[in-house]
């Protein structure tokens, strides 16, 4: 993961964001300009490692990444991100324990991160800035309360549904076997099910 010279104007995106969330008070900015980092990747690489603990969170500038898990050797999708999302392994981040999934990019991407510490630092630098960190967490049990129930309550085809109504736009960017896994299909039922769709 290689970095790469940088200005403002690149990081406007994830200021915005910030600011849709909460305004943030004078000096912010800069004071996060100061510690962003900023990465350009390859399609398929590898940004966490399995066994490695996650100490850094990503912004998403541009492209489109997984994380995954393996189990009996086959790669299991629990989420993509793309741009606009943020990347971490929420266990690995908070609890400092290693991570027991991988995070890969699926396309070249530009991202930005932030360390722990950094994070930290701000958070108590600047107050507000906790209601970030809050939404975050926030929007990442939803989307895994979401997954579980749809893993467990719902049908081959109305898990395809819901996924194609949450992700529509993105559906011709991912592999048909990662959005397979992560919706607990075999390629073939999925392959068969979006078929069927596309025909109806």
């Amino acid at each position: 993961m290689l970095a790469f010279s940088f200005s403002s104007q690149l990081m406007q995106p994830l200021f915005d964001l910030i600011r849709s969330i909460k305004p943030m008070p004078d000096g912010f900015d800069h004071e996060l300009s100061t510690f962003l980092t900023p990465h350009r990747l390859r399609k398929h690489e590898v940004i966490l490692q399995a066994g490695t603990t996650s100490n850094r969170i990503f912004f998403i500038e541009t492209g489109l990444t997984r994380r995954y898990y393996l189990k009996d050797d086959k790669e299991i999708t629990t989420d993509f991100m793309r741009e606009g999302d943020f990347i971490l392994s929420p266990l690995s981040f908070y609890t400092r324990q290693p991570s027991f999934e991988f995070v890969e990019t699926l396309e070249a991407s530009v991202l930005w991160s932030i360390s722990r510490p950094q994070l930290e630092f701000l958070y108590d630098r600047f107050p507000a800035f906790n209601a970030i960190g809050r939404v975050l967490t926030e929007q990442y049990y939803v989307k895994s309360e979401l997954r579980a129930h749809s893993l467990r309550h719902l049908s081959a085809e109305d898990r395809y549904e819901q996924f194609f109504h949450a992700h529509k736009d993105l559906l011709n960017r991912l592999p048909g076997k990662h959005v397979a896994t992560l919706l607990g299909l075999t390629p073939e039922t999925y392959s068969r099910i979006r078929a069927k769709k596309a025909k109806a």
